[in-house]
């Protein structure tokens, strides 16, 4: 087949149809894919969204024809610029890959060659420096041709994702496979992100096929929008039909879900009841059934198939979705939210005075001294919690290990007025886990040389897991047998199996779909309340940073610039980055070109 046989098709860009993926794995058949099919269009980014395990991500290793080995079944057809992504001959493949796709990851570290420079990387693709020079600049890197002397672990997350589509969008590519590019940066960064893919969109013509978990990202960014449940489609239409007027249950379950500047604070967020379908469960009937507060005997009768809406011109798997959509979307509100019992007269449990953490990066001439913390004063009162927000680098992490007591400081005080020692909860708890341990031996550590006895212990790890909603049958795993939620759900149980005067949360939602961001929200709001602890909140997001914190530092340059009461620094910000942050978060009015 002729490079010109592979691109003469007139059709979409991109064309799956009752695509079946089935992978076998520890001696169980998984059902990734259960028979989807849709279109990408030249010129339109696709937005395809749904919770963790419901397919999105293998929908795009499909496009790029490269799924795992593991493959127990693999039905339907996936076409691409012509040609067949999963049985056409690989060297037509390995073309079509070279030349009209792209792909952009999550985490580009785990894409960029980190011993070799920038430069090298893109002249293995472009094949002269002024030509990675213009792509650099294309994409927004500053001063271009002296960051092609860089490494990776040398530029910024923002703009080590810059490179990575650079390097995707070089050469006459077609379509972009992006997946979660967007969830490990700050809100600004992200905003200049996904402005950057709009902009590729109009100025090239190529079709973007971007999976997210956050239906305000896709509200910013995509012409279409795909919801995916289970491993089917449940809904797909414009963004205005699926976003202002969504007929399928699950769509109207995450909207609830997402965290905006307007979610009511005295309420705990909407979550999603009950867990996403078993991938190793065979689905009779429709795949929400289980969680769906308005299910039907019709609704078990084989699985849903789209139909048009008889409101907006989605398509939506839903037997009862016209007589959903006069539902108003917003009608369902979370139970009101105890008042935190006051303590007058409690010293605060932490003060910082005079915070000052350097490092020095480079060596020689290009060494520079980098101040993460420049003259911090903080405290935080028994039983209150405190957001700190600001930009990746701002210095929020280091402050918080700094009082976690795993960094010390160049100068400065910190001082604990607390009971007991405040305990940390990281991002990524699959790294923080001792991944050899059982959940019970993990979360049972903290309890040695309490003068429990064995029984004693093993009771109070039961306790605890049940507080954090795990069930006490799962003591006996370990963490890589666990969802992400399910991990995430773990460390904050080992860090309060002995209940701490202050609970350090470092991002510890930002890697979570909207679903368990929001249970893990409501959670950690129930065990303040619960056990009396105070919390420090690190997060890049406004909104999440508004909902759990009774006031709001925002960081810059190793510095607090703003803090104050929660709902006066959102509704009268001060500062310009706080303006920048408010304006930043996906949905705002002024979100779109934040820069």
């Amino acid at each position: 087949m002729s490079t010109d046989e592979l691109t003469s098709d007139p059709g979409p860009i991109a064309s799956v149809r009752d695509l079946v993926v089935t992978f076998h794995r520890d001696g169980a058949d998984l059902y990734a894919l259960r028979g989807v099919s849709l279109d990408v269009r030249a010129g339109e980014v696709l937005a395809v969204v749904g919770e963790s395990g419901s397919g999105k991500s293998v929908l795009g290793s499909a496009l790029i024809g490269l799924l795992p080995s593991n493959l127990r079944e693999l039905g339907g057809e996936v076409i691409v610029d012509g040609a067949d992504m999963l049985r056409g001959p690989e060297r037509v493949r390995r073309r079509v890959r070279r030349l009209s796709l792209g792909a952009v990851f999550q985490d580009p570290m785990s894409s960029l060659n980190p011993t070799q420079r920038i430069g090298r990387q893109l002249f293995e693709v472009t094949g002269s420096d002024d030509e990675s020079v213009r792509l650099l600049d294309a994409v927004g890197v500053p001063d271009a041709r002296r960051r092609l002397r860089s490494y990776p672990h040398e530029l910024s997350g923002g703009l080590r994702q810059r490179v990575m589509i650079a390097l995707a969008t070089a050469g006459d590519v077609k379509l972009l496979i992006a997946d979660e590019p967007t969830t490990a940066l700050d809100v600004s960064v992200q905003a200049q992100i996904l402005e950057l893919f709009r902009e590729l969109c109009d100025r090239l013509g190529l079709a973007v096929f971007f999976v997210t978990h956050d239906l305000g990202v896709a509200s910013e960014l995509a012409d279409r929008i795909v919801v995916m449940y289970g491993g089917r489609v449940a809904e797909v239409g414009t963004s205005r039909d699926v976003l202002v007027n969504p007929s399928h249950p699950y769509t109207r379950a995450l909207q609830r879900a997402r965290l905006t500047l307007e979610t009511d604070r005295a309420r705990e967020v909407v979550a999603l009841p009950g867990e996403p379908p078993d991938p190793s469960t065979v689905i009779r009937g429709c795949p929400f059934g289980p969680r769906c507060g308005h299910h039907a005997p019709a609704c078990d009768d084989g699985l849903p198939d789209l139909r048009p809406s008889a409101t907006t011109g989605a398509r939506t798997a839903c037997v009862r979705a016209d007589e959903l959509s006069a539902i108003p979307t917003g009608s369902l509100q979370g139970d009101t939210l105890a008042p935190m019992p006051g303590l007058p007269g409690r010293a605060p449990v932490v003060e910082v005075r005079q915070a000052r953490k350097s490092y020095v990066l480079g060596r020689g001439r290009q060494a520079a001294t980098v101040h993460a913390l420049d003259g911090v004063d903080l405290s935080v009162g028994a039983n209150e919690s405190l957001s700190i927000v600001g930009l990746s680098g701002c210095g929020k992490s280091t402050l918080l290990r700094a009082i976690a007591g795993l960094l010390p400081l160049d100068s400065g005080t910190i001082a604990y007025n607390g009971e007991s020692r405040p305990q940390i909860v990281f991002q990524d708890a699959g790294a923080s886990l001792t991944p050899w341990l059982t959940l019970g031996e993990l979360i049972g550590e903290r309890l040695r040389g309490s003068g429990l006895s064995k029984r004693a212990r093993a009771e109070a790890v039961a306790e605890t897991m049940r507080r954090v909603g795990l069930s006490p049958k799962l003591a006996s795993a370990k963490p890589g047998q666990l969802s992400g939620g399910q991990r995430q759900r773990a460390a904050i149980a080992r860090a309060v199996v002995v209940p701490p005067s202050l609970l350090l949360c470092d991002e510890p939602t930002s890697a979570l779909d909207v679903s368990l961001a929001a249970t893990a929200l409501n959670m950690l709001a129930e065990l303040r309340r619960e056990l009396g602890m105070a919390m420090l909140f690190v997060t890049h997001d406004l909104a999440a940073a508004r909902l759990v914190g009774d006031r709001i530092v925002v960081m810059e340059n190793g510095r607090i610039v703003e803090s104050g009461p929660t709902d006066e620094v959102v509704a009268r910000p001060r500062h310009d980055l706080t303006r920048q942050l408010l304006a930043a978060v996906p949905g705002s009015p002024s979100h779109r070109g934040v820069a």
